[in-house]
């Protein structure tokens, strides 16, 4: 697919890797509509890509993905600024690090898991369905393709930490759902692949201490540093252009397998 001229989602488009994503699709030439549950964020984002590339590009709209009706109205928000979007990237989710049992001998709060599946897994598949039932009443391009979507996944569904174990889960459900999905959605021309980042440099690693992010980025085998979300955006957009990217989880992590701890 083209991206140049083409209406794009980007879930979790506020910040960190989908703030890179939207702005690597705008620089591409695609009209952006940047999805987040901090509308702030959003704007900021939207306000700076339409300073750079002409007012416009970009949109900012407030979206919550692991609810019906606010990611329903959402894609119609997008849709009224720029027509119907053919590229979704959800990028959208949230961590948890909680040990099965606590140090206080309880098990882990069930609320806890819940919420990180709900938005990670359940999110994902919401955005996906949705966008996927717009997008497949478009006129097919070329090759008979309608749209593209890019999910993240991430090297935790593979080779989770202790700790990790909603995290993982929701990631790991992500990661399998990719070529059922690709496989349903090939009868309406809509591709589906999954990036699986590592350590990258984002607003939430960045509140470690930087001691702590030295060391993560020493335990990468090569290059010995954390992944740029220009990176992880740069792989996204690839996917979408590239037509014969189907149904596969590309890990994007430096040669990098977690340790248990």
């Amino acid at each position: 697919m083209n991206i140049q001229g083409q209406a794009a989602l980007v879930t979790g488009g506020g910040s960190g890797l989908g703030e890179a994503t939207a702005r690597e699709l705008a620089r591409l030439g695609a009209k952006v509509a940047v999805l987040d549950l901090n509308l702030d964020n959003a704007e900021r984002v939207a306000q700076d890509i339409n300073a750079q590339h002409g007012k416009g590009c970009a949109v900012a709209v407030h979206c919550n993905v692991s609810d019906e009706g606010s990611m329903t109205q959402a894609i119609a928000t997008a849709a009224a600024a720029h027509g119907q979007a053919r590229i979704l990237m959800q990028i959208a989710g949230i961590g948890s690090a909680k040990r099965v049992v606590g140090k206080d001998g309880n098990a882990a709060p069930l609320e806890d898991f819940i919420k990180v599946v709900n938005v990670n897994l359940i999110g994902t598949y919401n955005a996906a369905r949705l966008f996927a039932a717009a997008c497949a009443k478009l006129d097919p391009m070329q090759d008979g393709e309608r749209g593209a979507m890019v999910f993240t996944a991430s090297v935790a569904a593979f080779d989770g930490q202790v700790g990790q174990q909603a995290y993982s889960a929701s990631k790991g459900g992500v990661v399998g759902m990719t070529l059922p999905m690709a496989r349903d959605l090939a009868q309406h021309g809509i591709r589906v692949c999954t990036i699986a980042p590592g350590l990258f440099s984002t607003p939430l690693m960045k509140t470690l201490p930087e001691p702590v992010q030295q060391s993560l980025a020493a335990s990468i085998p090569f290059p010995a540093r954390l992944g740029k979300p220009e990176e992880f955006a740069e792989l996204a957009c690839h996917i979408v252009s590239n037509g014969h990217l189907n149904g596969e989880v590309i890990r994007l992590d430096g040669a990098l397998r977690m340790a248990p701890r």
